[in-house]
């Protein structure tokens, strides 16, 4: 599915924040483009050919790996081996959200707190989370006896749109509706600047788009997930 009402950006949302809001995270050239590694593992070609490829190839270091985004399975090179990770589900909150969120024990989250976050992120496993990932935008978050139990914050940014991302909540405090609140918090924030919110999660993670659902997002596009990295 995807909606004729909505910008191309969205369609390529690691290209796009790599050559607009979000290129001083990332590097690259007019070919291929992706984040710092401390930031996110996310990359994207301009094109789907063998020059845009040996680019990308150029911008990884022979132990690293990189994820893309794509409408249909990668191609590559023969120099880049491709492993299609899964399927995602691109979705977005058009309406905006206009009820009062609790934010009494909200805080909002900075470098003094990025050994707490990783480690938050390394129990829940989100999905990537990196040492520069809070570079990208807001992150919130909620301690109990001086412990992060819950966070959520912005990924990718483009002109309109915001991701929210890295939804956690630590096993023992779940149930108590934490990873909503989060989101609802962002989502306003978001509304107010005159943005739409959007996030990516797995099509098979039938718990996370069963509560994005119900929180107003709506499923958009799906994409590939693909894997890359060099060639043995």
């Amino acid at each position: 599915m995807t909606s004729t009402s909505t910008p191309t950006g969205l369609d390529r949302p690691i290209w796009t924040a790599l050559t607009t809001r979000q290129a001083h995270l990332g590097f690259g050239d007019a070919l291929a483009r992706r984040f710092h590694p401390d930031v996110a593992p996310f990359a994207a070609i301009a094109s789907d050919t063998p020059d845009a490829w040996r680019a990308l190839q150029a911008l990884m270091e022979p132990h690293e790996q990189v994820a893309i985004l794509s409408a249909n399975d990668a191609k590559g090179i023969d120099a880049l081996q491709s492993k299609r990770v899964g399927t995602i589900h691109q979705m977005i909150a058009p309406r905006r959200f206009t009820q009062d969120a609790d934010d009494s024990d909200v805080i909002r989250l900075n470098a003094a707190d990025t050994d707490d976050m990783l480690a938050l992120v390394q129990r829940t496993k989100p999905g990537p989370f990196g040492k520069r990932t809070r570079e990208m935008g807001a992150y919130i978050g909620i301690r109990e006896k001086g412990e992060l139990i819950a966070m959520a914050g912005e990924r990718m940014s483009i002109d309109g749109y915001v991701e929210i991302s890295a939804v956690c909540v630590d096993e023992r405090c779940r149930g108590r509706g934490l990873a909503g609140r989060l989101m609802n918090i962002l989502r306003g924030e978001i509304g107010r600047r005159g943005e739409t919110p959007f996030l990516h999660v797995f099509s098979h993670n039938e718990s996370a788009i069963g509560l994005y659902e119900r929180l107003g997002f709506e499923l958009r596009h799906a994409f590939a997930l693909t894997q890359v990295s060099h060639a043995a």
